[in-house]
Protein backbone atom coordinates (compact mmCIF):
# COMPACT_ATOMS: atom_id res chain seq x y z
CA UNK A 1 0.00 0.00 0.00
CA UNK A 2 2.84 2.65 0.60
CA UNK A 3 4.54 1.97 -2.70
CA UNK A 4 1.66 2.28 -4.28
CA UNK A 5 1.04 5.84 -2.74
CA UNK A 6 4.41 6.49 -3.38
CA UNK A 7 4.11 5.85 -7.03
CA UNK A 8 0.89 7.85 -7.25
CA UNK A 9 2.53 10.78 -5.73
CA UNK A 10 5.14 10.32 -8.70
CA UNK A 11 2.80 9.88 -10.79
CA UNK A 12 0.68 13.17 -9.68
CA UNK A 13 4.51 15.42 -9.31
CA UNK A 14 5.30 14.28 -12.68
CA UNK A 15 2.12 15.67 -14.44
CA UNK A 16 2.67 18.61 -12.26
CA UNK A 17 6.29 19.12 -13.99
CA UNK A 18 4.98 18.34 -16.99
CA UNK A 19 2.51 21.07 -16.80
CA UNK A 20 5.32 23.50 -16.16
CA UNK A 21 7.28 23.04 -19.34
CA UNK A 22 3.59 23.43 -21.25
CA UNK A 23 2.97 26.56 -19.34
CA UNK A 24 6.32 27.75 -20.13
CA UNK A 25 6.44 26.79 -23.70
CA UNK A 26 2.84 28.45 -24.40
CA UNK A 27 4.25 31.55 -22.37
CA UNK A 28 6.79 31.85 -24.55
CA UNK A 29 4.76 32.25 -27.46
CA UNK A 30 4.39 28.24 -28.41
CA UNK A 31 8.04 27.97 -29.34
CA UNK A 32 11.06 28.00 -27.51
CA UNK A 33 14.56 26.21 -27.23
CA UNK A 34 15.53 23.69 -24.76
CA UNK A 35 17.86 26.48 -23.09
CA UNK A 36 14.86 28.65 -23.24
CA UNK A 37 12.63 26.62 -21.42
CA UNK A 38 15.03 25.34 -18.77
CA UNK A 39 15.54 28.88 -17.83
CA UNK A 40 11.88 29.41 -17.65
CA UNK A 41 10.75 26.55 -15.90
CA UNK A 42 14.12 26.89 -13.54
CA UNK A 43 14.93 23.34 -13.71
CA UNK A 44 18.36 21.62 -15.65
CA UNK A 45 18.28 20.99 -19.04
CA UNK A 46 18.39 17.27 -18.78
CA UNK A 47 15.30 17.41 -16.67
CA UNK A 48 13.74 19.80 -18.73
CA UNK A 49 15.05 16.99 -21.93
CA UNK A 50 13.33 14.16 -20.43
CA UNK A 51 10.13 15.73 -20.38
CA UNK A 52 9.69 17.17 -23.45
CA UNK A 53 10.91 13.56 -24.39
CA UNK A 54 6.99 11.71 -22.76
CA UNK A 55 5.41 15.40 -24.32
CA UNK A 56 6.49 14.52 -27.63
CA UNK A 57 5.68 10.38 -27.36
CA UNK A 58 2.19 12.07 -26.27
CA UNK A 59 1.90 14.46 -29.47
CA UNK A 60 1.96 17.50 -26.64
CA UNK A 61 4.62 18.92 -28.11
CA UNK A 62 6.97 18.37 -31.23
CA UNK A 63 10.36 19.34 -32.15
CA UNK A 64 11.24 21.63 -35.24
CA UNK A 65 13.41 19.87 -37.49
CA UNK A 66 15.84 23.32 -38.20
CA UNK A 67 17.15 24.72 -35.07
CA UNK A 68 15.34 22.36 -32.94
CA UNK A 69 12.81 24.29 -30.90
CA UNK A 70 9.64 22.60 -29.34
CA UNK A 71 6.42 23.81 -30.13
CA UNK A 72 2.90 23.19 -28.91
CA UNK A 73 2.18 20.10 -30.77
CA UNK A 74 -1.36 19.14 -32.34
CA UNK A 75 -2.87 17.23 -29.15
CA UNK A 76 -2.12 20.18 -27.11
CA UNK A 77 -3.60 22.28 -29.64
CA UNK A 78 -7.16 19.97 -29.55
CA UNK A 79 -7.38 19.78 -26.11
CA UNK A 80 -7.06 23.71 -25.96
CA UNK A 81 -9.18 24.53 -28.68
CA UNK A 82 -12.03 22.20 -26.74
CA UNK A 83 -11.42 24.32 -23.52
CA UNK A 84 -11.81 27.33 -25.51
CA UNK A 85 -15.10 26.42 -27.13
CA UNK A 86 -17.01 26.35 -24.06
CA UNK A 87 -15.96 29.77 -22.22
CA UNK A 88 -17.89 32.26 -22.59
CA UNK A 89 -15.75 35.57 -21.55
CA UNK A 90 -18.97 37.49 -20.28
CA UNK A 91 -19.74 34.30 -18.02
CA UNK A 92 -15.98 33.79 -16.95
CA UNK A 93 -15.72 37.36 -16.23
CA UNK A 94 -19.13 37.22 -13.45
CA UNK A 95 -17.60 34.35 -11.95
CA UNK A 96 -14.57 35.92 -11.16
CA UNK A 97 -16.29 38.61 -9.39
CA UNK A 98 -17.30 36.98 -5.82
CA UNK A 99 -13.42 36.34 -5.46
CA UNK A 100 -12.56 39.64 -6.25
CA UNK A 101 -14.88 40.81 -3.89
CA UNK A 102 -13.78 38.61 -0.78
CA UNK A 103 -9.98 39.55 -1.43
CA UNK A 104 -10.54 43.79 -1.45
CA UNK A 105 -14.27 43.79 0.69
CA UNK A 106 -15.02 46.78 -1.63
CA UNK A 107 -17.97 46.73 -4.78
CA UNK A 108 -16.81 45.08 -7.88
CA UNK A 109 -18.07 45.00 -11.58
CA UNK A 110 -17.57 43.50 -14.72
CA UNK A 111 -18.21 44.83 -17.76
CA UNK A 112 -18.26 43.99 -21.77
CA UNK A 113 -18.50 45.98 -24.76
CA UNK A 114 -22.12 46.13 -26.37
CA UNK A 115 -24.00 47.79 -29.01
CA UNK A 116 -24.07 50.99 -27.08
CA UNK A 117 -21.01 51.03 -25.48
CA UNK A 118 -18.99 49.76 -21.82
CA UNK A 119 -22.03 47.77 -20.06
CA UNK A 120 -22.10 46.22 -16.96
CA UNK A 121 -22.97 42.42 -16.92
CA UNK A 122 -21.99 41.88 -13.22
CA UNK A 123 -22.04 43.15 -9.45
CA UNK A 124 -21.10 42.20 -6.15
CA UNK A 125 -21.59 44.47 -3.69
CA UNK A 126 -19.36 44.60 -0.42
CA UNK A 127 -19.79 45.09 3.33
CA UNK A 128 -19.37 48.76 2.96
CA UNK A 129 -22.42 50.89 2.27
CA UNK A 130 -21.75 52.87 -1.28
CA UNK A 131 -24.25 54.16 -3.01
CA UNK A 132 -24.25 53.02 -6.41
CA UNK A 133 -25.77 54.64 -9.54
CA UNK A 134 -25.17 51.96 -11.81
CA UNK A 135 -26.74 48.49 -11.99
CA UNK A 136 -26.25 45.23 -14.28
CA UNK A 137 -26.94 46.97 -17.81
CA UNK A 138 -25.83 50.18 -16.87
CA UNK A 139 -24.15 51.62 -19.81
CA UNK A 140 -21.28 54.14 -19.02
CA UNK A 141 -19.63 56.85 -20.45
CA UNK A 142 -16.23 56.42 -22.84
CA UNK A 143 -14.26 58.81 -22.16
CA UNK A 144 -15.44 60.09 -18.23
CA UNK A 145 -15.23 56.46 -16.30
CA UNK A 146 -12.44 54.27 -15.48
CA UNK A 147 -14.25 51.12 -17.43
CA UNK A 148 -14.44 53.21 -19.79
CA UNK A 149 -10.97 54.39 -20.67
CA UNK A 150 -9.50 50.79 -20.71
CA UNK A 151 -12.01 50.01 -23.49
CA UNK A 152 -11.05 53.55 -25.35
CA UNK A 153 -7.46 52.11 -24.96
CA UNK A 154 -7.30 48.57 -26.19
CA UNK A 155 -10.17 49.04 -28.73
CA UNK A 156 -9.91 50.34 -32.36
CA UNK A 157 -10.28 53.91 -32.27
CA UNK A 158 -12.96 53.22 -34.92
CA UNK A 159 -15.17 51.70 -32.42
CA UNK A 160 -14.67 53.97 -29.31
CA UNK A 161 -14.64 57.51 -31.18
CA UNK A 162 -18.37 57.60 -32.04
CA UNK A 163 -19.23 57.63 -28.47
CA UNK A 164 -16.31 59.93 -27.34
CA UNK A 165 -17.36 62.87 -29.74
CA UNK A 166 -21.19 62.36 -29.07
CA UNK A 167 -20.08 62.67 -24.83
CA UNK A 168 -18.11 66.07 -26.14
CA UNK A 169 -21.21 67.41 -27.92
CA UNK A 170 -23.41 66.56 -25.00
CA UNK A 171 -21.84 69.11 -22.89
CA UNK A 172 -20.40 66.50 -20.59
CA UNK A 173 -16.61 67.75 -18.83
CA UNK A 174 -14.93 65.19 -21.12
CA UNK A 175 -11.49 65.38 -21.38
CA UNK A 176 -9.82 66.73 -24.60
CA UNK A 177 -8.32 64.90 -27.28
CA UNK A 178 -4.87 65.76 -26.28
CA UNK A 179 -5.76 65.07 -22.23
CA UNK A 180 -7.36 61.71 -23.16
CA UNK A 181 -4.50 60.73 -25.44
CA UNK A 182 -2.47 60.67 -22.46
CA UNK A 183 -4.69 59.26 -20.20
CA UNK A 184 -5.33 56.24 -22.53
CA UNK A 185 -0.91 55.81 -22.96
CA UNK A 186 -0.57 55.76 -19.47
CA UNK A 187 -3.47 52.67 -19.13
CA UNK A 188 -1.22 50.69 -21.51
CA UNK A 189 1.90 51.21 -19.82
CA UNK A 190 0.61 50.33 -16.41
CA UNK A 191 -2.55 48.26 -16.80
CA UNK A 192 -4.84 49.83 -15.13
CA UNK A 193 -7.28 52.82 -15.17
CA UNK A 194 -7.83 54.98 -11.64
CA UNK A 195 -10.65 57.47 -12.16
CA UNK A 196 -11.66 59.22 -9.22
CA UNK A 197 -15.41 60.54 -8.62
CA UNK A 198 -16.32 59.67 -11.86
CA UNK A 199 -19.81 58.89 -11.68
CA UNK A 200 -20.50 59.32 -7.46
CA UNK A 201 -18.71 62.24 -5.85
CA UNK A 202 -16.03 60.62 -3.03
CA UNK A 203 -16.26 57.39 -4.58
CA UNK A 204 -13.16 56.22 -6.81
CA UNK A 205 -13.05 53.64 -9.39
CA UNK A 206 -9.61 51.19 -10.70
CA UNK A 207 -10.32 48.95 -13.82
CA UNK A 208 -8.45 46.69 -15.48
CA UNK A 209 -8.54 44.82 -19.03
CA UNK A 210 -9.29 41.11 -19.65
CA UNK A 211 -7.66 40.04 -22.69
CA UNK A 212 -8.87 36.42 -24.69
CA UNK A 213 -6.65 33.77 -26.79
CA UNK A 214 -6.96 36.50 -29.51
CA UNK A 215 -5.45 38.98 -27.74
CA UNK A 216 -8.17 41.33 -27.94
CA UNK A 217 -10.16 43.03 -24.96
CA UNK A 218 -12.78 40.72 -23.81
CA UNK A 219 -13.73 42.20 -20.73
CA UNK A 220 -13.33 44.82 -18.48
CA UNK A 221 -13.16 44.02 -14.17
CA UNK A 222 -13.37 47.41 -11.89
CA UNK A 223 -13.83 47.58 -7.95
CA UNK A 224 -15.15 50.91 -6.34
CA UNK A 225 -14.66 52.54 -3.26
CA UNK A 226 -14.68 55.83 -1.31
CA UNK A 227 -12.07 58.04 -1.62
CA UNK A 228 -8.70 56.59 0.96
CA UNK A 229 -5.51 57.15 1.30
CA UNK A 230 -3.16 56.53 -1.56
CA UNK A 231 -1.93 52.86 0.14
CA UNK A 232 -5.39 52.00 -0.16
CA UNK A 233 -5.90 53.14 -4.18
CA UNK A 234 -2.30 50.68 -4.68
CA UNK A 235 -3.85 47.66 -2.83
CA UNK A 236 -7.19 48.08 -4.94
CA UNK A 237 -5.22 48.76 -7.65
CA UNK A 238 -2.83 45.33 -7.88
CA UNK A 239 -5.99 43.14 -7.01
CA UNK A 240 -7.87 44.29 -9.72
CA UNK A 241 -5.20 43.97 -12.40
CA UNK A 242 -4.25 40.48 -11.13
CA UNK A 243 -7.60 38.94 -10.87
CA UNK A 244 -8.03 40.34 -14.44
CA UNK A 245 -4.81 38.89 -15.71
CA UNK A 246 -6.00 35.30 -13.76
CA UNK A 247 -8.78 35.63 -15.70
CA UNK A 248 -7.07 36.50 -19.02
CA UNK A 249 -5.29 33.14 -19.05
CA UNK A 250 -8.20 31.48 -17.88
CA UNK A 251 -9.31 32.41 -21.26
CA UNK A 252 -6.09 31.10 -23.33
CA UNK A 253 -4.25 34.95 -23.19
CA UNK A 254 -0.67 35.04 -23.39
CA UNK A 255 2.11 37.63 -24.47
CA UNK A 256 0.92 40.97 -24.99
CA UNK A 257 -2.31 42.48 -25.99
CA UNK A 258 -3.14 43.70 -29.76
Amino acid sequence: MAKRRRTTGNGVQSVGVAATVLDALAAGGGALALRELAQATGMARAKVHRYLAALRAAELVTQEADGGRYRIGPAAIRIGLAGLRILDPAREAAAALPRLRRSVNETVTAAVWGDAGPTIIAIEESDHLVTMNVRVGSVLPVSMTAIGRVFAAYLPPKVTRPFIVAERKSGATAPSERELAAMLAAIRRSGVSFRRSALIPGVDAVAAPVFDHKRRLAAVLCAVSRSENAARQEYLAKETATAARGLSRRLGFTGAAS
